[in-house]
């Protein structure tokens, strides 16, 4: 479809007239007024690099408090390391889980950039919160949360303002990360040939400004709180939060806008409900035959349709076309479907795409439990290992420093190396499709599982068993971890990265967030499985005199067994994955021109494929 083109008439100083072309974006984006977007005005890196530098601030302010959350329980909350381990599992999910709720509001009724800056702001009174709690009464007595002193104990309402605190955190950062992802990529017009090759970079360096903005968290800040300066961590993270807002909105001219399409929820009931009033038709719908609407509301951005496809061919009944599918409210206008009678095929393929994408979806759930393993089990396991270099003690928590390094590097790795070779010998589809590099993820990552239960299965032969207190009761150095989040972060290059191309690619023109909060919502229900994993393995391996797998004390029990639990389990769901995979039918959208073909309003507009 060929961009619009605007042109301005402006005088020069010897009273010339001068003609300026303004070339429009041909995806149906418009500017904070509403007009459609210019594409030299709006949008692209300028944008994009902004969105970039308030996520790296955003997770800064996230991981300061994530990160040594669980160490946080342990030495300031008093509890042990298995009801730690639960509750971080417990409130990361929860983070993910707020991330339905921003997609919902963003793609139903806000909008992305009005659903960002609420939930940034949500993000930074939380923060605020826990720093002032922190501060005023749950580090008591003075000088306590550190490795050698453990804080006194708290009244109901102190540990009451320390959940809602972090529980605000969680809203706040869970609503805005889908949706920020996903208003990043629509800064960039993937009908131009250079903004959308932009676009498909912009995720990968979405996810290493993730990375990256955890860094200083992983090592400067991780450092401060394992030494028990837990308020001024907290401090530097809300600041660092305020800072990501305040930068947010001052790109407010900037930014290009798609508007919100309403409640999906009632589209999808809409073609179940016509699907099953048309149960008994014996017709063997094809494309031809079904309805569809003409050219589409270019204004409003929803031009684009999705072509049929032959799968699930009850749902196309709710596109079949019969008398009664037509009303008319009134003699001087005309006749018009009945919606909860006749659906479009776009409508139709609309809820095709989310029923495809959920098995892929639920083969990445496993995927998370390991990945959650870093902020929890691995902590706990570093802690427990001899971390003292020179006389300086490492943070168990900043190892996970070497996981961000390893993002780093294999995004370089792979877009700069393995994905052009890759093109070179493969041409059709060009390079790795997403859901191979998905494969790739969950291979690397039962490699990393069993890699950090070898780890685990020396720590134990040079472990004091008897240890009173069993931080540093290894005489095995910490740097043997680093192999493990050197995996992790591979496999999360190939995992997460390309789980979000692939949700925010396939899912339909009206769920964009919520294709972006299907990437999160799988980490989500990854840290509660974690947790029931954690619950039902303590419950089956402590017997008698035996305190499980993952006692308070590590050295009396059997982590490595638990880390080769879910290599196995990782291992068997890459299979499961294999045949989801193979089964997925790729959406092909197609864009309409403005003026359709039909006379009634019933036929299908011209289409150009996107």
């Amino acid at each position: 479809m060929e961009c619009f083109k605007l042109f301005k008439e402006n005088k020069d100083g010897e009273g010339k007239i001068k003609k300026e072309v303004e070339v429009l974006t041909g995806d149906g984006a418009v500017d904070r007024h509403g007009r459609p977007a210019v594409r030299g005005k709006t949008g692209t890196w300028v944008a994009g690099v902004l969105i970039l530098v308030n996520q790296g601030l955003a997770t800064l302010a996230f991981f300061g408090v994530g990160v040594n959350l669980v160490l946080f329980l342990t030495r300031v909350m008093g509890q042990d390391n298995a009801s730690a381990a639960n509750n971080v599992s417990k409130w990361t999910g929860t983070v993910y889980i707020f991330s339905l709720l921003g997609a919902f509001l963003s793609d139903s009724y806000w909008g992305r950039y009005k659903t960002c800056a609420i939930f940034q702001a949500i993000f930074v009174m939380g923060l605020a919160a826990l720093s002032l709690s922190s501060y005023i009464f749950l580090l008591k007595p003075g000088g306590c949360g550190d490795e050698q002193m453990q804080c006194g104990s708290h009244s109901t309402f102190e540990t009451a303002v320390f959940y809602l605190s972090i529980y605000m955190v969680a809203l706040g950062n869970g609503g805005y990360q889908p949706t920020i992802a996903t208003f990043g990529a629509d800064q960039f017009d993937e009908e131009d040939p250079k903004e959308g090759h932009s676009k498909i970079s912009f995720f990968s360096y979405f996810y290493l400004a993730l990375n990256l903005g955890s860094l200083f968290s992983n090592t400067i800040l991780g450092y401060f709180e394992d030494e028990g300066v837990w308020a001024l961590g907290f401090w530097v993270s809300t600041a660092s939060a305020a800072l990501a807002l305040v930068l947010f909105l001052c790109g407010t001219p900037r930014y290009r806008h798609f508007r919100p399409r309403g409640n999906p929820l009632s589209r999808f009931c809409q073609v179940l409900v016509s699907a099953t009033r048309k149960c008994r038709i014996e017709m063997d719908p094809v494309a031809e035959d079904l309805f569809e609407v003409d050219g589409g509301d270019i204004s409003a951005g929803d031009e684009r349709r999705i072509l049929h496809t032959t799968g699930f061919k009850f749902l196309d009944k709710a596109a079949i076309i019969t008398p009664s599918d037509f009303v008319q409210d009134n003699k001087q206008q005309p006749h018009h479907n009945n919606p909860w009678r006749l659906c479009t095929v776009t409508q139709v393929e609309e809820v095709k795409c989310i029923l495809r994408l959920l098995p892929i979806w639920l083969c990445t759930i496993l995927y998370s439990v390991v990945f959650t393993q870093m902020a929890s089990l691995f902590v706990e396991q570093g802690a427990a290992m001899r971390a003292t270099v020179g006389g300086f003690h490492i943070p168990p928590a900043s190892m996970s420093s070497f996981d961000i390094l390893s993002v780093a590097a294999f995004i370089f790795i792979y877009r700069r190396i393995l994905n052009p070779i890759v093109a070179r010998v493969r041409t059709k589809p060009r390079g790795l499709t997403q859901l191979q590099r998905m494969g790739i993820g969950l291979i690397v990552a039962v490699l990393a599982m069993i890699v950090a239960g070898a780890v685990e299965h020396f720590r134990l032969k040079y472990a004091d068993k008897n240890c009173s207190s069993c931080e540093g009761s290894s005489s095995l150095s910490i740097f043997w971890q680093v192999p493990q989040y050197v995996l992790i972060g591979a496999s999360e290059v190939f995992m997460y990265v390309g789980q979000l191309e692939f949700f925010n690619g396939q899912a339909p023109d009206g769920l964009k967030s919520f294709g972006s909060a299907l990437c999160m919502t799988s980490i989500s229900l990854g840290n509660y499985v974690s947790s029931l994993l954690v619950t039902m393995v303590m419950k089956f391996s402590a017997r008698d005199d035996m305190p499980g797998w993952i006692p308070r004390n590590l050295n009396r029990g059997h982590l490595d067994r638990f880390y080769f639990l879910l290599a196995a389990l990782t291992a068997a769901d890459f299979f499961v994955y294999l045949l989801c995979a193979k089964w997925y039918q790729y959406i092909e959208f197609v864009r309409t021109s403005p003026e359709g073909d039909g006379e009634d309003g019933h036929g299908v507009g011209e289409l150009n494929k996107v």
